[in-house]
């Protein structure tokens, strides 16, 4: 993704009309859109058609691989939506409610519990188990386990994305640290290296608005993040709690600069100057520091996988993102959206894909292509992905999120200490997830 996901708006179940009252005037103007487009997709002689709905610039990008699927299925025309980012959850809810929901989408693979929960998706199994183009083996396995809920397979990894650390390399080699460092207290030493003399403002940025540092630090650690069957916050376990003291450390050692991303003139113009050496962020990027680096720095900076906690194999663990391709289940063209997301998901396809978006590639077999394992900025994600772990796969997870930076930036500047700001998380935890642990308790009392 790869771009970054848009947070959702608290999730809805569509039995709680009443929710939805906010939003009216959205969803009129959605729905009728959603009747128009539906009135145009008729058919006429085109055989099947099968309607997608891509996000962002990948929604616009896919019309222009669909051309090769449609001459090579004749019977089947694909009508490709545009949908920006920051209105795609909405926009999703308001189809499935007014029962119009596209064939086949790009949604964020965060995003996929949620339409689970609400029986918007088709369950994939069985046509994996029939396809010679999508295994499982072909996927990294944490991005592929974002797409499994419950036990049922609800998507297909389309491209994938996870976090590690940017860094100038020259700063760092200016106080001897020729490879990066592999475990947590060698990469303390190294960033405390820099702020005292290394020609860096500050070691480190991390945004105090951003959950991932601490969220990618625990799950290194092993933390859960819930227990109880996803039921309960489970932040104060002591996995969790070594971690974000690692992380609270940076910020008291001034090593990191207390800044929300609002507080940011320009992160790269800023890196560039050594106002900050390393920063914890996605491929994304890769394009973005290529483009934004001075001529004179586009040799000086370098990626890394995330190090590991003491003692722990290296790399540790980082985030399983990116987006997924889902078939709705009110699709009647199951099998032509099905041969779509085949065509989409073979590795020349996906290479193809790489070229005009600079998404990795879902299929590890993509991954042959020398522009991708042989350029070492890119090789870190590669060895990343081997180690992406998924957040909890419950519909609430976005909500918890923001409770996570919202807890840390609290023991941050001071206004908690981290035993009090882990013990509100929790608290807040488990209150956003009252509804689910209503809704497994009724179902578990079912006959």
């Amino acid at each position: 993704m790869a771009r970054r996901l848009v947070p959702l708006p608290a999730p809805t179940p569509v039995r709680d009309r009443s929710a939805f009252h906010g939003r009216r005037a959205v969803a009129r103007v959605v729905l009728a859109a959603m009747i128009l487009l539906g009135g145009c997709d008729s058919g006429g002689g085109r055989g099947e058609v099968v309607r997608f709905w891509g996000l962002g610039r990948e929604g616009e990008v896919v019309r222009e691989l669909v051309t090769d699927f449609e001459r090579s299925h004749p019977g089947i025309t694909v009508v490709v939506q545009q949908i920006p980012w920051s209105a795609a959850h909405e926009q999703l809810l308001t189809a499935f409610v007014g029962g119009s929901t596209p064939d086949v989408a790009q949604v964020g693979n965060t995003w996929i519990p949620e339409l689970a929960a609400l029986g918007a998706v088709a369950p994939l199994d069985a046509h994996v188990a029939a396809s010679p183009v999508v295994h499982q083996s072909d996927h990294f396995e944490g991005i592929w386990d974002t797409n499994v809920v419950d036990g049922v397979l609800c998507g297909i990894p389309w491209y994938v994305d996870t976090r590690v650390v940017f860094y100038r390399s020259d700063l760092l080699a200016a106080i001897g640290v020729t490879a990066f460092p592999r475990t947590w207290s060698a990469w303390l030493q190294a960033m405390r290296r820099l702020a005292a003399g290394g020609n860096a403002r500050y070691a480190i940025l991390l945004p105090t608005d951003d959950w991932t540092p601490p969220v990618i630090l625990g799950l290194g650690r092993g933390a859960s993040l819930l227990r109880d069957g996803d039921r309960y916050g489970h932040f104060q376990e002591p996995a969790f709690a070594e971690a974000f003291s690692f992380y609270l450390r940076m910020f008291r050692e001034g090593l990191a600069p207390a800044l929300a991303n609002t507080q940011l003139a320009n992160m790269y113009q800023q890196m560039a100057e050594g106002q900050f050496a390393m920063h914890i962020t996605g491929p994304w990027n890769l394009g973005e520091f290529r483009r934004r680096f001075p001529p004179q720095l586009a040799h000086a900076w370098a990626t890394a996988p995330i190090p590991a906690p003491d003692g722990a194999p290296w790399p540790g663990a980082s985030l399983a993102g990116g987006a997924s391709l889902v078939v709705f289940a009110r699709s009647r063209h199951v099998g032509a959206a099905w041969r779509l997301v085949e065509y989409l998901s073979e590795p020349r396809t996906q290479l193809r894909f790489f070229e005009l978006t600079g998404d990795l590639p879902a299929h590890r077999g993509a991954w042959d292509d020398p522009r991708l394992r042989g350029d070492p900025r890119v090789a870190a994600f590669w060895e990343q992905l081997q180690h992406a772990r998924p957040t909890p796969k419950v519909p609430e997870w976005e909500q918890i999120a923001t409770r996570v930076w919202r807890a840390a930036e609290s023991a941050i500047r001071g206004q908690a200490s981290p035993e009090q700001a882990l013990a509100s998380l929790d608290r807040d935890v488990d209150r956003i997830l009252a509804k689910r642990r209503f809704l497994l308790e009724r179902r578990k009392a079912r006959p």
